[in-house]
């Protein structure tokens, strides 16, 4: 395969170096302003961010170690018919999903049909404890993140679907308000999508799958605490939806109920949008060594009498063993066509893909089947020898534990780094939200890879976020 870091598709220049439609005013705005100047501003955002704390922390660095994560101030843009295609393609693959999940509970038709094997039911992320368990409305994965990129310039592809608790809306929204206010100018030249009504519309949904009867739902977010590297976004969806922020020592369970502790005595709560990981969040059910949940929450839950988003067992849908199932989800669980497709996908727990794999290990990219942030993975072609060979290693001793995918040529966008402006990789994560109605905000978390010819943009490895502007017309 060619090198990715030459072939890829510049979403603002063509071959010939002309600027395309969609980008012409902001390259006339670019015409106008310094290298200096955006230098300048990029400076004003990080301290901006760093006085409101939008920071997060890096696991594996001394203890409360943080970071700003890097923001670029040249916005990502996409048409409306862009959008559409990767709006109606994310809501596609989440209403499937959200399917196979009720249907892995329960009568596990997809497993009979030969289409997802039973082995699935051996995965880590499959909590017996759901079936049979009734979730509101059969939503499982009320927020998903789904991580797309762009290879062309009409070929979008889904990387992976991240239903377990999915994060990063909070720079998306912390992003656009950084714009209005250092580029009030550069909006004047383009109609662009809100964003700011995310908040609204996902407590909306949270209280829409509130449990039968409640009529005027209690909402909190259960967060890990104050280490915990997404605490900031924790606390800033929180607050915007005017919801508390809670810890697993705020809450206790009495007769069957989940309570709330307040100064002024108990209150019920009816829907916990909780950032904690199922294994730590109850002691009873799953680690009990957790120190960051509810004891006696799963039992509540089972009995339908409080409602957690996103559902407990969503994770099973989310690993990358059972990514490579979607598309034929889609066409199972909706009768349509994918309308956004996967990335071609080796399974190395299957012989034909094992030895493809290890024999051209310098050409692919692998992950760990839950791996996550950029941790676990190799990229062959930037890779040393010995990490290949090392790697190698790791594949040898576990190879269900991998899936491998071919490098692909992420999409460029103009990116301020030192040397000026130059292209850099992307990829994009809009967030759809389930609730009556499955819906997205025209908007995602883009990030950026700001090392050269890096195609790895989590926040963890060095990358950077960008403003994503989606047009109106």
């Amino acid at each position: 395969m060619a090198n990715p870091t030459t072939t890829a598709f510049d979403e603002m220049r063509t071959g010939s170096g002309d600027v395309r439609p969609l980008y012409e005013a902001c390259d006339q705005w670019l015409r106008g302003v310094t290298q200096a100047q955006l230098s300048q501003k990029s400076k004003e955002a990080e301290l901006l961010f760093r006085r409101v704390g939008i920071t997060f922390n890096v696991y594996g660095e001394d203890a409360g170690a943080e970071r700003l994560i890097p923001f670029d101030v040249i916005p990502r843009i996409l048409s409306a018919g862009e959008w559409q295609r990767l709006s109606d393609g994310a809501i596609q693959r989440v209403r499937a999903l959200n399917l196979f999940l009720h249907d892995l509970y329960h009568k596990q038709e997809i497993i009979k049909a030969g289409i997802v094997p039973a082995s699935i039911l051996a995965n880590s992320q499959y909590r017996p404890e759901m079936q049979g368990v009734d979730v509101p409305g059969g939503i499982y994965a009320h927020i998903a993140g789904i991580d797309i990129v762009r290879t062309a310039e009409d070929t979008f592809y889904v990387l992976e679907d991240n239903l377990r608790t999915p994060s990063g809306v909070s720079y998306m929204l912390e992003d656009r308000k950084m714009m209005m206010r250092l580029f009030p100018e550069l909006f004047r030249r383009y109609s662009v999508a809100p964003v700011e009504h995310y908040p609204q519309v996902l407590l909306n949904n949270l209280r829409a799958v509130a449990p039968d009867g409640v009529r005027n739902p209690t909402v909190v977010l259960l967060t890990p605490g104050a280490y915990n590297s997404a605490y900031f976004e924790h606390a800033f969806l929180a607050q915007q939806m005017g919801i508390e922020l809670v810890e697993g020592q705020d809450l206790f369970v009495r007769d069957n109920y989940v309570y709330m502790r307040t100064t002024e005595g108990p209150k019920q709560v009816d829907v916990i949008y909780r950032r904690i990981d199922d294994d730590f969040l109850d002691p009873l059910a799953f680690r009990p060594d957790s120190m960051l949940g509810v004891p006696g929450l799963v039992s509540v839950y089972r009995s339908g009498n409080v409602t957690l988003a996103n559902a407990i067992g969503t994770g099973v849908a989310d690993d990358k063993s059972t990514y490579i199932y979607v598309p034929e989800m889609i066409r199972f669980y909706l009768g349509e066509e994918p309308i956004l497709s996967n990335v071609p996908t080796y399974k190395l727990g299957e012989k034909d893909d094992f030895a493809y794999v290890l024999d051209h290990l310098p050409e692919l990219v692998v992950k760990e089947v839950q791996g996550s942030g950029g941790y676990g993975m190799l990229v062959g072609p930037t890779a040393s020898k010995q990490q290949i060979l090392d790697f190698r290693e790791q594949i040898l001793a576990n190879p269900s534990n991998y899936i491998a995918q071919p490098t692909l040529a992420l999409s460029t966008c103009p990116t301020l780094v030192e040397q000026g402006i130059a292209p850099r990789h992307v990829d994009l994560r809009p967030f759809v939200l389930s609730g009556k109605t499955v819906t997205l905000v025209p908007g995602a978390l883009c990030r950026v890879a700001l090392r050269e010819g890096s195609l790895v943009v989590n926040s963890s490895q060095g990358g950077g976020t960008k403003d994503t502007w989606v047009l109106q017309c």
